[in-house]
């Protein structure tokens, strides 16, 4: 794959050379037009690796995009557009952790490679922790349908890298649930193994705290709605966040930068 540099800019195909932009890539991309069918992609016989390799590719999309639900209405504000390729490579990474089936029908046992997930930020070019410096914990509870977040007294301007013009932020403690997706032999497709559970979530934000005082001790909780029961396929994912936002009369109006999320433990 090729990358113009010229001055003529355009999208389409011209002759044997189709013309294209990737979203969050700067500048235009060119490629050789034609390749194999999609019939043969489907049924020829040397295709048979390329299926399997679709297959599961389709899985870790699927996982990857649970994600990115449980956690939707945050999503805006807190990743970058390279969110779902990034999930769907560490998805990849734990599908081929799974050595129990064939090739096409391994399974994407997020409960069982938690490592993977654990510490990502949701925007790679903001972390969380080069944001946030205050000492914190997160905790579940026993049945793992609850987390807690605790902050002791901080003073915000020694803590907070703290956007130019913010009057106020909010922390955030997210619980959301990701199910291990397994392959149906009687469907040829992946599934979640607990569809019920899968991209159940729950946000609670702090009060707006100015940026200008110490603060006072923080405890957020998030409970699961009907505090289910969760089983070992599901993996519990503890995510941590700050909002910052400037203050006008009465209104807090939300800034577009300095907001950061990660997930900071799976359960």
């Amino acid at each position: 794959m090729a990358k113009q540099r010229g001055h003529i800019k355009y999208t389409g195909t011209l002759g044997e050379v189709r013309h294209f932009k990737i979203k969050g890539n700067k500048g235009f991309y060119a490629g050789l037009v034609g390749g194999p069918t999609a019939e043969q992609i489907k049924t020829a016989p040397g295709f048979v690796r390329t299926r399997e390799n679709m297959s599961e590719f389709a899985a870790c999309a699927m996982a990857g995009k649970s994600v990115r639900i449980g956690l939707s209405s945050l999503m805006r504000q807190m990743s970058d557009s390279r969110l779902a390729g990034r999930l769907t490579g560490i998805m990849k990474k734990i599908n081929i952790e799974d050595g129990s089936e064939a090739r096409g029908q391994r399974a994407v046992l997020v409960s069982q490679q938690p490592q993977y997930l654990k510490g990502l930020d949701f925007n790679r070019n903001l972390s969380f922790n080069g944001i946030f410096a205050a000492p914190f914990a997160l905790t579940a509870n026993v049945d793992r349908n609850e987390t807690e977040l605790t902050v002791a007294a901080f003073n915000p301007l020694n803590s907070i890298n703290i956007p130019s013009g913010a009057t106020h932020f909010r922390l955030i403690n997210a619980i959301s649930l990701v199910s291990d997706f397994v392959y149906n032999s009687t469907t040829g497709a992946y599934e979640p193994s607990d569809p019920n559970l899968n991209e159940a979530s729950q946000i609670e934000f702090s009060a707006y705290i100015p940026v200008n005082t110490t603060t006072a001790p923080i405890n957020l909780t998030a409970t699961l709605a009907g505090s289910p029961s969760i089983p070992t396929t599901v993996a519990v994912l503890g995510s941590v966040g700050i909002e910052f936002y400037q203050q006008v009369g009465t209104e807090y109006f939300i800034f577009k930068q300095g907001n950061a999320m990660k997930i900071q433990d799976i359960f």
